[in-house]
Order: structure tokens, then C-alpha cells, then sequence
């Protein structure tokens, strides 16, 4: 015989109806709840049914089981009367004011799944003007998933917190446990981290606490992203910074600010910027050719949102190096623009051996030890934490290098490298691993661009070696390495719009799906996933060099191309880098 289970979804709603229909009218009720002198009447049965407290008191072997009333003298009378209300009609009231009884109420007379709602209450209310007070709340109470998004809530908003008197004052009253979390927060816009610091005092100074106590909270701090100068004199005037513990990530801190050359190599947790994702830099460039600015531009991929950096590069430069290490920009070679006083329409371009590093922990730049040789149109990359300089054109007498040469950040200085086999410009570079490609450019005096690609293990290898050609001759064109495979790029001046990838397992190209229109001294890198972005760069239309603003992204897996947004302005001969770089302030 065949049975069905049928499911009535009215049936529970009928009978939590007609209890709440007998309490208002007074009937049935074989229970009263008084607490603060008012009095509730209720059913027993209902009562054992919702709360785990009802339940255990109304067994028959204790005292309560048949009293008439039940005084319940930790509660108010509003908290009892919000959960009798959900008891009967599974809906509760609640705002900032009833919060804390209702919880008191919930937690007394463990009634589960009125907390549930008091915390999708909290999850879903969190505004800058209660966000600590349901931080303190979730916290006293145990609510779990409101704790965390109480503390997520503050630590995303802590810019305008800070910079609000109210605000401020609330997060001095802030629970330890949330402050903790707040404060270990990998994600934190906009704000400084000094400021986070000196509320850590602050908030100490109201809220006293044992040594070990205070040194769990401040050891929470990024020393190393404080001033030098303030890290200092806080630390003399702070009894809280001296404790042994304390003292000691203070003055490790103070010891990284004095290393120059080598910190790009000392990064840990407590040097990095509190931001989620990296930004693309667009550096240098301009709206037309050999007319470069010095503006530096920042594109976050997840909202296609384009900013100006607020600190712009030293000279107006085209044609030079970009790389990074450690999230230090660095900026190498190439040519400084600069406009003839005379005629403003002559451009006077110099190549320069000069090396800036941009350190966005303080928005700061710093002119580091030269190149060896002046470079422009040259390859460079970073292998392990060294930096390379490739080939490229030198001065007037000498066109192009063969040269290489690496710099030792340990040593703070530029060391010769394998030379290249012969002298070129204009030639691509990428990684893998300890591998370095090169990929076409200009031979020497050549007027031709060349096909070669050619490879250097920087850890064994002592010679470059050839692999297999490219099917095209490229020059001034661009690689990008995703997933282990290498990616050519068009190329400079000829109309060809073609792509090909180089598999190093099997010293073989592919050709690939062409781009539709043709474009030369564009931006271009790899995002981390699958794709590589590429930005504006000049094409030719109608026999004349033409500026465009597109983002264009290439899906490596697919093999397609589209348009993703625009750029802000027309813009070619731009260089791009991934950096995690805090948003400007708003305005």
C-alpha cells in the first residue's frame, strides 16, 4: 500500500492565530507572567512549546508546575511583553530602544529563534550612528554573524568615523573584542594608519587595561605604515608603546623606515597597505605622440573606475622602464619631454639613466642609485626580487645597447648582467619563474624588426639562448605571461593586428585570434586571472596616427576580445603596473 505525506502550511499559522485570538480576549489562559508589577496572562502549553526556559519550568516535579503566577524579576516588562508577542504571532518589533530588553528577554528565557531575528535586525540595520552601539550589543549577547558584520561595517567606514565628533566618541566606547577585530581588518579605506594608532591610545586612556591586555590590541597596529617622525615622539610620551612587547615592534618598525634600498625586500603584513585588491598604475603617457604627461592614472577592475594618483611622476617621461617590487613602484630610464622655450611646439628629449621609486605607504617618491647606462625603448622585469635593465637605446653616439644590467637591492646599487647577444631596442620582455623572454625589436643599425626570441635563466644560466621565432617580426610591441603561456601583442607602426602565444613546454607559437583594428604604444598587463587589459594607444585612421580611448580585454581561455569601458582622455604610451594603493579622499 502507497502512502503520501501531505503538508498543511496553514495549519501552524491557524493555531498560532487562535492562541493569539484566546490571549487578547483572556480565555484559556491557565498562566500569568508578571514582571516589573505588570502582568501577562498566557498558556502553558504554548509557553513549553517556544522557550527552553517554559519548558524546564513546567515540568511536573517543580515548584512552578502549578503556581498560578510566575514572577520573573530579571526581566522588564516591555522585554517580556516583545516575546510573548513573538511567542504568539512569530513577529517582533524591534528598533535601538527595545533592542537590549528584547535580547535580555531572549537570552533569560532562551527563546532561539527570536535571536535570529534580533540578529537579522542588526545585520540589516548597521548605519554610522549605531554601528558601535550594535557592536557592543552583538557582543554582550553573543550574536555571532552580528558581531562580525557590526565590525566589518565599522572597519569599512572608519574614514568617516574618525572624522565625525560623535562618531568619534562612540568608538571609544567600543568593546575590546570588536576594536581588536576592527583593528586587524584587511580592509580599510582611506584612512591612515596613524590615526589608527592614536585611537588605540585613546581608547586605552578611557578604557584602562592590563599589559597583556593592551599589547594584544596594539600589537594590531602596522608600526611600519606610522611616520617615522610621530612613531617616535608617540613612543616617548606613550607609556602604552613601552612595554617590552610593544617597544620591541616599535623600534622593528623604526629600523625598516632606515633600510632605503632594501625595503621592497622586507614586506610583511605589517608594511601593507589595509586594501583588498590591487589597482592597475597608468604611468606616464599622453594624449599624442612624444607629448608625454606626468600624471599617473589608477583603474580598479571591479567598478571600472578610473582616478588621477595624487603624486605625479618627477619628469615628463616616454619610453621608459616600469616595474615593481615589493608594492614599490619603480620607474627606470627613459626619455625626459620636455617643451623648447623658444618654440612651443618642438619637444627637446633627453634619455636618462635616472630610477625613481614611488612608496605608496606614504605617497612619496625617491630618486634611487642610476642605471649603469643611460636606457629609453628597453625591456626590463623583476626575477626573485631583482630588477633588469635590457637592451634599449642609449645617447646619440650609441643607438642601441646589448647591455644588461640587474639591481642588488641589498647592495643598493646597479650591477652588470648577461649581455644580450646582440644590440637591440624596442623588444618585449616576460617571466616565468626564474625564466627571462625576449621577444623581437631592432637589431643594431637594422632597419628591419626582428622575429627572435631569446632566453635567460637568470638562476643557472650564464648566455641567452634561442628559441623558436615569432611567425611575425615585432617591434615595439608588448608580452604578458598568463597561466604559464606567453602572449606577443601587435606591434609598432605596421598595420597588422595580429596575436600569438608561445608555449615554453613545447618551444612552439600559435597564432590567435587577430585584434579588429590595428594599435601600437598601448598599455597592456595581465589581471591575475585570465585576462589581459589593454589601454588606449595609438592606430592609424584615415593615413594619420590617431589617439583612441578604449579598454580593451582579452580572454586567454576564449580567445576573444571586447570593450569594457573608456578612458577618461585619449591616451597612448602609457605603462602599466598592479600596485595595492588606497583610494584618494572623497570629495
Amino acid at each position: 500500500m502507497n502512502y503520501f505525506l501531505m503538508l498543511s502550511n496553514r495549519h501552524g499559522d491557524g493555531v498560532l492565530s487562535r492562541y493569539q485570538s484566546l490571549r487578547t480576549k483572556g480565555r484559556m489562559c491557565d498562566v500569568v507572567l508578571e514582571a516589573e508589577g505588570v502582568e501577562f496572562p498566557a498558556h502553558r502549553t504554548l509557553l513549553a512549546c517556544s522557550s527552553d526556559y517554559f519548558w524546564s519550568l513546567f515540568q511536573d516535579y517543580t515548584l512552578e508546575s502549578g503556581a498560578h503566577i510566575i514572577s520573573l524579576p530579571a526581566l522588564s516588562s516591555v522585554g517580556l511583553e516583545q516575546i510573548l508577542d513573538f511567542i504568539y504571532t512569530s513577529c517582533i518589533s524591534l528598533s535601538p530602544s527595545t533592542l537590549e530588553v528584547t535580547l535580555q528577554a531572549v537570552t533569560y528565557l532562551q527563546v532561539n529563534h527570536a535571536m535570529d531575528l534580533c540578529t537579522e535586525y542588526i545585520s540589516e540595520s548597521i548605519a554610522l550612528d549605531n554601528c558601535c552601539f550594535f557592536a557592543n550589543i552583538a557582543a554582550r549577547y553573543g550574536l555571532c554573524d552580528a558581531f562580525t558584520a557590526s565590525n566589518c561595517f565599522i572597519a569599512c567606514n572608519m574614514c568617516k568615523m574618525l572624522v565625525g565628533g560623535q562618531n568619534k566618541a562612540e568608538l571609544l566606547e567600543l568593546n575590546l573584542e570588536s576594536l581588536q577585530d576592527v583593528l586587524a581588518a584587511e580592509e580599510m579605506p582611506r584612512v591612515n594608519e596613524i590615526d589608527l594608532l592614536q585611537l588605540a591610545l585613546d581608547w586605552l586612556e578611557w578604557n584602562p587595561l592590563s599589559a597583556l591586555q593592551s599589547n594584544a590590541l596594539l600589537s594590531r597596529i602596522r608600526f611600519a605604515l606610522v611616520p617615522p617622525e610621530e612613531l617616535s615622539q608617540l613612543s616617548t610620551f606613550k607609556p602604552a608603546l613601552r612595554t617590552p612587547f610593544i617597544h620591541s615592534l616599535v623600534q622593528k618598525a623604526l629600523h625598516y623606515h632606515c633600510q632605503g634600498p632594501l625595503q621592497p625586500l622586507l614586506q610583511s603584513v605589517h608594511t601593507s597597505l589595509r586594501v583588498p585588491k590591487s589597482k592597475i598604475l597608468l604611468v606616464g603617457g599622453g594624449r599624442e605622440a612624444d607629448r608625454p604627461q606626468n600624471q599617473i592614472l589608477t583603474y580598479e577592475p571591479r567598478r571600472r573606475k578610473f582616478c588621477t594618483l595624487s603624486s605625479a611622476l618627477p619628469n615628463k617621461l616616454q619610453h621608459q622602464g616600469v616595474c615593481m617590487v615589493g608594492n614599490f613602484l619603480f620607474v627606470l630610464g627613459g626619455e625626459v619631454v620636455q617643451m623648447d622655450e623658444e618654440n612651443e611646439k618642438t619637444a627637446v628629449m633627453a634619455v636618462t639613466d635616472q630610477v625613481w621609486r614611488f612608496d605608496p605607504r606614504f605617497d612619496k617618491w625617491e630618486e634611487m642609485e642610476p642605471l649603469l647606462q643611460k636606457r629609453a625603448q628597453f625591456a626590463c622585469c623583476v626575477v626573485d626580487g631583482v630588477i633588469f635593465a635590457m637592451g634599449g637605446r642609449g645617447q646619440k653616439s650609441e643607438p642601441a645597447l646589448s647591455s644588461v644590467e640587474r639591481y642588488n637591492m641589498n647592495a643598493g646599487c646597479w650591477r652588470s648582467g648577461v649581455s644580450l647577444p646582440h644590440q637591440v631596442h624596442g623588444q618585449a620582455c616576460a617571466t616565468i619563474g626564474a625564466g627571462i623572454y625576449i621577444s623581437g625589436g631592432i637589431h643594431g643599425n637594422s632597419p628591419d624588426s626582428s622575429k627572435e626570441m631569446m632566453f635567460l635563466n637568470t638562476f643557472e644560466g650564464d648566455v641567452w639562448q634561442r628559441r623558436a621565432e615569432m611567425s611575425i617580426a615585432r617591434f615595439g610591441h608588448q608580452m604578458a605571461t598568463v597561466r604559464g603561456k606567453i602572449y606577443a601583442f601587435l606591434g609598432m607602426f605596421e598595420p597588422f593586428c595580429d596575436i600569438e602565444r608561445y608555449n615554453p613546454k613545447e618551444d612552439q607559437w600559435t597564432r590567435l585570434q587577430p585584434l579588429l583594428n590595428d594599435r601600437f604604444c598601448y598599455g597592456l598587463i595581465a589581471t591575475g586571472g585570465r585576462h589581459v587589459l589593454m589601454f588606449g594607444g595609438r592606430k592609424w585612421q584615415e593615413g594619420q596616427e590617431v589617439c583612441t580611448t578604449n579598454v580593451l580585454q582579452y580572454d586567454t581561455e576564449y580567445d576573444t576580445w571586447k570593450e569594457v569601458c573608456k578612458l577618461p582622455w585619449p591616451l597612448c604610451g602609457t605603462q602599466c603596473a598592479l600596485m595595492a594603493i588606497q583610494d584618494p579622499p572623497e570629495t
